[in-house]
This record gives C-alpha cells, sequence and structure tokens, in this order.
C-alpha cells in the first residue's frame, strides 16, 4: 500500500506499508519503529505483538504526544491495560489499530499538526 499526504516540512511521513516493510521517506525499514513528525526510533523492540512489554512505552514519553497509535501487525490485537498503563499514567491517548491502519490515520494527524506518535509493529506475522 502507497501512501501521499502532504505534511508540515520536514515531518517524517509514512509513504508506505507492508507486513515486513515500512517506509518511511526515502528509508525502507524492516523492524519495528517509533515515528513521530520530528522523531524516528528504529529498532523498536518489539518484532511482534505477543513480544510487547510495558517497558517498549518508555521511549514514547520523552516524544509527549496526545495520543499514540499502537499498530499490532496485520491484524488489530489488542493489549491489556497493564501492558499501556505507563501511557495512561501520563495522560497520553493511545489508539489500537493494524499496522496499515496506523500508519494511515498517523500521516491524517501529522498533516493536522496534531502532537501524535506512532508505536509500530512491523514484521511479518
Amino acid at each position: 500500500m502507497k501512501l501521499h499526504l502532504d505534511a508540515p516540512a520536514g515531518a517524517h511521513l509514512i509513504r508506505g506499508y507492508a507486513p515486513g516493510a515500512l517506509r518511511v521517506g526515502d528509508r525502507t525499514l524492516t523492524t519495528s519503529a517509533i515515528i513521530s513528525p520530528g522523531t524516528l526510533l528504529v529498532p523498536w523492540r518489539p518484532a511482534s505483538f505477543a513480544d510487547l512489554m510495558s517497558a517498549d512505552f518508555a521511549p514514547l514519553l520523552d516524544l509527549a504526544p496526545e495520543v499514540v497509535l499502537l499498530g499490532t501487525g496485520s491484524r488489530q490485537q489488542f493489549p491489556s491495560p497493564s501492558l499501556l498503563a505507563l501511557l495512561y499514567e501520563h495522560r497520553i491517548g493511545v489508539e489500537i489499530m493494524d499496522t496499515a491502519a496506523a500508519c494511515r490515520t498517523y500521516n491524517l494527524l501529522v498533516a493536522d499538526d496534531r502532537a501524535v506518535a506512532a508505536a509500530l509493529i512491523v514484521g511479518a506475522d
């Protein structure tokens, strides 16, 4: 799937996604990643939804997003609330969706100049 959208100059945009690969700007990523308009954290530790641990969300705190989009891979899967407790404690909203939907939503929120970060599981399920 290719994605196209205008956004603030210099913002990291997701240009494409397929299970196992994510295109951010001119880079093709094959590992999970955290993306915000001004930050690209690669690799992000979890290789799959089953690998997620609450500590994996700690890097998001420095980004101070209003909302985190959690892309759970090729299908939507819901983590336990205790896994997301760190984000909830810091009053950060979390939206959970499959990674393709998270990529599309991320680009829309960046174009709308929202404080968003996407934590995306890229590995093929």
